[in-house]
Order: structure tokens, then sequence, then C-alpha cells
């Protein structure tokens, strides 16, 4: 296998290194050039047509593209430790709160990026007043997790999953772009101290 990504503060990326490392499993990533627009060429978009990061290449030359489908490819084959429950319920929990985060939190931190950040202003037509507006809806966000979180260790009760790395990858991207954790989400800051003290959130 062949696993096509970019260092961070790329977050899609990070996350399949975070369950990679949860996991145990040593796959190297082979790194693509996003300054360089490389994962935008030709010979990437026969891999990906999205031209997207990150891209899980297997030996019969079948590639698989998006984090949670790469993360669940790897979990079939790689079972122990379970990321995405073991139960009935516990598996229909963590997909719930992966397209919750997706929707909800990422949604607005995406736009922000895309439409408000100066990295971004070259690559596409920003309508900052949008990107802007969005750094509100990302504020409500964090309330709606932080109260979600009460009683919780991780996003999914006790058990950390795919749902924390999803999330975990989210939250700190947002930081580097200039959206922090706002004070006063104590129940948010220590599910963040939690999973920040996993060896794997090094990925």
């Amino acid at each position: 296998m062949k696993l096509y990504g970019a260092p961070n503060p790329a977050p899609n990326p990070r996350r399949v290194r975070i369950f990679l490392a949860e996991k145990g499993i040593d796959l190297p990533e082979t790194p693509v050039n996003m300054m360089k627009r490389e994962h935008k060429s030709p010979e990437f978009r026969a891999k990906n047509s999205m031209g997207q990061l990150p891209t899980l290449e297997l030996d019969d030359g079948t590639t698989i593209s998006e984090t949670v489908a790469i993360c669940r490819y790897l979990d079939e084959i790689n079972p122990e430790p379970p990321l995405f429950g073991t139960t009935a319920v516990e598996k229909a929990l963590v997909d719930q709160w992966i397209r919750r985060i997706e929707f909800t939190v990422m949604t607005p931190v995406g736009m922000y990026w895309r439409h408000f950040h100066p990295r971004t202003a070259a690559l596409l037509t920003q309508f900052k007043d949008f990107g802007e507006s969005n750094a509100e809806t990302y504020k409500g966000a964090q309330k709606y997790l932080d109260r979600e979180l009460e009683g919780h260790q991780f996003v999914v009760g006790d058990t950390y999953t795919m749902a924390d790395i999803c999330l975990l990858s989210t939250v700190d991207f947002a930081g580097w772009i200039g959206l922090p954790m706002e004070a006063g989400f104590a129940n948010l800051k220590a599910w963040h101290d939690r999973v920040t003290a996993r060896p794997s959130s090094a990925a």
C-alpha cells in the first residue's frame, strides 16, 4: 500500500496519520506538495479525480480517497483496537458523530478558510463577508460540543474513536487559521487536553 498525504497543518492527511498511530500500523506517508499544486496534476488526478489528499493506493492499483473511507478500510484489515465501535449501537453513534462533526464543525471552519483567510485568496473568488461570518458559526458549534461532551471522556462516551480523530484535526486546524477555542467551554477544553495528550496526536 501507498499513502499519499501532506504535512501539517493539512487536517485530512493528519486524520489518517493519527488513525495509523492509534492502530500501530507502520505505513509511511508519501508526500504530495500542495504548495506546488502537485495534487492537481494529471498524474495525481489519475489516482484521485478530485485532486485531493489523502489517497490510499492498494497493491492492486485500487485507490481509496476520503479520510473516513480510508480509515474504514484500514480498520477492516486491522481490527484492533476498534476505532469505529464494536456493537451496533456504538458503530451507529460513531457514524452519527462523524457526520455531525463534518457538517456542524468542519463546514464553518472550511468556509472561513476558503473565503476569508489570506492564504486562499489567490486560489478562488472569496466572499469575505460570508467567510468572516463563519467565525461566529464556529463559536456556536463549540458551544454545542461543550454541552454534548458533559459527562463524557470522549465524543462517543468513554471510548476513543474515529469521531475524536475527526474533531481533533478540525479543532486544531481551526486554531491554525485563526479560529481558537473559546474560553469558558470547560468540557471541550478538557476533551482537547485528553486527546492531545495521546501520543498519536503528534502525527
